[in-house]
């Protein structure tokens, strides 16, 4: 069962979506629920469906006291690397929310913070912090609503389905036409050649 971290400062979740994606942006997103809200819905994005991301978007939007969303530029990651890319679209996250929070949870294990906020690291945090799974959910639909829209510019790498992930398909067209404008020049999108193949 989700829950917060405490309840006596206001609490922030913050997450991510796309770190490992070949294309598109990184995009986070910062939550701050009110302590009375509960819904046992809420879960890591990753463990649940779309049609279900989707329904929970707008509980989220509606209940939550304050949220916001941070985009690193397929640009900026190949510039100053994908790990600084998503904490300078963590910071952006939380330094538009129309409420100050009083603590940070961040999912993962690193965070280089740019706020006036106490932060803290948790590992697995969607799966654990009820702030953070409502983060990971906006952070991944509002990340998916962007690839949907690229896939109309570019639709022969089905970036509607595979979301900019390295899937084989993904993969294939990549190696028939090349790069798009949005793929990240600084990921390896596609696998190593086998040497020996050439002996």
């Amino acid at each position: 069962m989700l829950s917060f971290y405490q309840t006596k400062k206001i609490e922030c979740g913050v997450d991510e979506a796309g770190r490992g994606c070949l294309a598109g942006p990184v995009v986070a997103a910062a939550v701050i629920l009110p302590f009375e809200f509960y819904n046992s819905d809420i879960q890591d994005s990753k463990i649940i469906s779309e049609n279900q991301r989707y329904k929970l978007r707008d509980i989220i939007l509606k209940e939550a006291l304050a949220w916001n969303i941070g985009i690193s530029s397929v640009e900026t990651i190949d510039k100053v690397n994908i790990l600084n890319a998503t904490f300078l679209a963590m910071n952006e996250a939380i330094n538009g929310l129309s409420l100050k929070p009083e603590i940070l949870i961040i999912d993962g294990n690193r965070f280089k913070n740019q706020t006036d906020y106490e932060h803290i690291c948790l590992i697995k945090g969607d799966s654990k912090n009820l702030n953070v799974a409502a983060a990971s959910i906006l952070a991944k639909t509002f990340r998916d609503d962007i690839m949907n829209l690229l896939d109309f510019e570019y639709p022969e790498y089905h970036w509607n389905k595979n979301k900019g992930y390295p899937t084989m398909k993904h993969r294939d067209v990549i190696e028939k036409i090349g790069l798009s404008k949005y793929h990240r020049k600084t990921f390896q999108c596609l696998p190593p050649k086998n040497l020996f193949s050439e002996l």
